[in-house]
């Protein structure tokens, strides 16, 4: 088809070209999900998600990933606009120095029956995220304590070339016997090849853990491994600084805050939440342990952000996570997912027990009485909960169940706990409050 003059391809055909040359996934659908129109970006990206997919159905490819995206959707209730952006999508968690695999979907309403979504795999980009916000930390712990740092300079096949006086005094072994040696005099519990592999692919790789003196004791060991130099022929060398740590203190421990936690609650971020669900769910099925997932979600916040502006709203998150986390155990994992959403993780639990604990969850946050300023309100929040069973596939499938539960509590009037059927997958009602405080 061409132009009316027959001078080229039609605007159509032109539009066309354009959508499925695009470097990012594009798609549309109804308002159930089914796909109209996809690039072949995007069904790459989703079928990566989601093998087992016939990509008709876009809630229904996400489902294992994500599961809010269908709830997300369908608590949008503007005419048009965005429905999330940038809304970042674990496929896979990081693990065994493996960076995480991760999307970044942004999903626009144009009609009651018509969104449109953007599909972009921002793996690298998370992963340079995770490695700047490590620099940060150790670099800023150097200058916090800049005295006695080990250097050990490291050929290109990761042996030892020299050493200063600081690594011969920190690992007790004298250069002479340390050249031509490899980390693993250091660090044999851990392959150092794995750790210049990280180093080579990304300029640099941090960790920490136990080294080995030459005297056979452990001591607490901060390691930067940096490429020296690289040509057309490859790396030349490295360098190696180590930081002696007396105890796990304060910069360690906040790289590790920095990476797990949400920085306005505390709460896990999103993350670190299905990196553990992932762990907990393989441990749930090899001992055949029970598992089961609250998801809540704080009722009328934009009210909050609106009547009292948003350091009121960021007030009252902070103190509503204080107070759940107050009743948890040690072993449960509280995340802030979304906005105003949170999910917990409750090892060995039944279904039972996570709905006696949503019950205290929901009158601990009615309770709460957030002061902020001249501000002084309460809110409450909805509970849905959900366990683990032969009907449950995935854990993706388990936190769908426990949103779908989520949305009922909602759409019924807040303020109250539902959970899911382990049976015929319906929706119980638990417990039911007439008096919805949050309305300022």
């Amino acid at each position: 088809m061409t132009t009316p003059d027959g001078s080229g391809p039609s605007l159509e055909n032109q539009l066309l070209e354009f959508l499925y040359a695009s470097p990012t996934g594009l798609l549309e659908f109804t308002a159930d999900g089914t796909i109209g129109l996809i690039n072949p970006t995007a069904m790459q990206l989703i079928m990566t998600a989601n093998q087992a997919t016939d990509g008709s159905n876009f809630f229904c490819a996400m489902e294992h990933c994500a599961p809010d995206l269908r709830n997300l959707a369908n608590r949008f209730h503007g005419e048009n606009g965005t429905v999330c952006g940038g809304h970042r999508i674990f496929i896979k968690p990081a693990r065994g120095g493996e960076d995480a695999h991760v999307l970044s979907c942004t999903m626009v309403k144009l009609s009651a029956n018509r969104f449109v979504v953007n599909l972009e795999d921002v793996s690298t980009q998370v992963a340079q995220e995770i490695r700047l916000r490590q620099a940060e930390t150790w670099f800023g712990s150097l200058i916090d304590d800049v005295n006695d740092f080990a250097v050990i300079a490291l050929d290109a096949a990761g042996k030892i070339e020299r050493m200063n006086p600081s690594a011969e005094r920190q690992t007790g072994f004298s250069q002479i016997a340390a050249v031509g040696q490899s980390l693993a005099m250091l660090r044999p519990a851990n392959a150092p090849s794995l750790l210049l592999e990280a180093a080579k692919r990304n300029g640099w790789a941090l960790e920490e853990g136990w080294l080995k003196s030459a005297a056979g004791s452990a001591y607490w060991c901060q390691m930067l491994v940096a490429v020296r130099s690289e040509s057309n022929e490859g790396v030349s060398g490295y360098t190696a600084v180590l930081r002696k740590v007396t105890r796990k203190d304060t910069s360690a421990e906040t790289l590790r805050l920095r990476l797990t936690t949400d920085h306005l609650t505390g709460a896990y971020n999103r993350a670190y939440f299905f990196e553990k669900g992932e762990a907990e769910w393989a441990q749930a099925r090899r001992h055949e342990q029970a598992l089961s997932v609250i998801a809540m979600d704080v009722d009328f916040f934009k009210r909050v952000n609106d009547t009292h502006g948003h350091p009121a709203g960021d007030a009252a998150l902070a103190g509503i996570t204080q107070a759940c986390r107050n009743r948890l155990r040690t072993k449960d994992v509280m995340a802030r997912v979304g906005g105003e959403e949170f999910c917990i993780l409750l090892p060995s639990t039944d279904l039972a027990g996570a709905v006696d604990l949503a019950e205290r969850l929901r009158a601990a946050v009615a309770a709460f009485e957030i002061v902020h300023g001249a501000a002084r309100f309460f809110c409450t929040a909805s509970f849905g909960c959900a366990t683990a069973s032969a009907n449950v596939p995935t854990l993706g499938s388990l936190l769908a169940q426990a949103d779908a539960a989520l949305y009922a509590a909602k759409s019924s009037g807040r303020n109250r706990v539902v959970s899911m059927s382990q049976a015929d997958g319906s929706v119980q009602f638990q417990s039911i409050s007439s008096s919805i405080l949050c309305g300022g």
